[in-house]
């Protein structure tokens, strides 16, 4: 029976079902690399379904067996790719399987920021009205620039145009939009966008994206969203834009260190709202993640017989 090395505590049974006849092998909800390494050697997977930590070269070497690294959601920028393709090991992600919740939870992130929801509740509960002091941001007629428009970006374009705001897109490799999206240079994105949402993968092409340079290309008062990767904004910068003002608000689920831990500057910021990386995290794309993954993985298998 062949081994698949899942880097997570659990996954969906309807994903276990197609995976029937393989020895599911699970590594815990933080595996380190020594702990996946000390796993491919005792079980020498054919796959592996990454779900957290990293997968390198270490852990590629410690499973001569490997043949495909699959993803469990749309984002492989934990693994190393290159060390995978030097060693004949596909890399394949279940892109749009959590498009839906993603999407969702940039908006809600919008509509918090937009509506100082958090803020407003906490001074609700301490016994606040202020009702005659307040003004949220109207989000209807304003420009919303998106950067990169795959199955999330483009999920949430939807929801952007139908709030009736005008969508300002980037996505160098986006074919066909549709009529509600504009497609736009970033200059353009950054110079108009009211609000600013990024939705492209991570690569070292575009890490650190959003820095003090482009934030200063944009509208005083931006809104800026990430749901993507952390590493596409640079922190610092964007902590002194928004304590300048010239950020009004960011909604971040993602960051370039996670788990956040105890200290980070964002905690206390009252002009950030923050949620642990749970965008794609619901039930239906629990599910969806984990059959893409599986389905994946089984396709490459069937492609690529084992050689004796």
């Amino acid at each position: 029976m062949t081994a698949i090395l899942v880097t997570g505590a659990d996954l969906a049974p309807q994903a276990l079902a197609l995976l029937e006849g393989h020895d599911i092998v699970y590594a815990g909800k933080a595996p380190t690399e020594a702990d996946l390494v000390a796993l491919c050697r005792t079980h020498d997977p054919v796959a592996i379904i990454v779900r957290y930590g990293k997968v390198g070269a270490a852990v590629m070497d410690a499973a001569p067996s490997l043949r495909v690294i699959s993803k469990h959601g749309s984002g492989t920028d934990t693994i190393d790719k290159a060390a995978a393709q030097a060693r004949g090991i596909e890399v394949v992600a279940a892109v749009g399987a959590n498009a839906a919740a993603v999407a969702e939870q940039a908006l809600a992130l919008l509509l918090a920021c937009a509506k100082s929801v958090v803020s407003l509740d906490a001074r609700m509960h301490a016994g606040h009205w202020d009702k005659a002091t307040h003004k949220s941001v109207e989000l209807g007629g304003r420009t919303i620039g998106l950067v990169g428009l795959g199955a999330i970006g483009l999920r949430f374009a939807r929801m952007a145009d139908a709030l009736g705001m005008r969508v300002l897109g980037y996505d160098p490799y986006a074919r066909n939009l549709p009529a509600y999206v504009q497609a736009v240079e970033l200059p353009v994105l950054w110079a108009e966008s009211d609000v600013v949402s990024l939705h492209c993968p991570l690569t070292e092409d575009n890490r650190g994206l959003l820095d003090a340079g482009t934030l200063a290309q944009c509208k005083r008062g931006v809104i800026v969203i990430n749901t993507a990767r952390g590493g596409l904004i640079d922190e610092d910068a964007l902590l002194e834009a928004v304590r300048s003002g010239h950020v009004a608000m960011a909604g971040l689920d993602s960051f370039a260190v996670e788990p956040m831990t105890a200290g980070h500057p964002f905690q206390g910021e009252k002009n950030i709202v923050l949620s642990p990386h749970i965008g794609g995290v619901t039930g239906d794309a629990y599910v969806n993640m984990g059959v893409g993954a599986a389905r994946n993985l089984l396709a490459v298998i069937a492609r690529q017989p084992a050689t004796l």
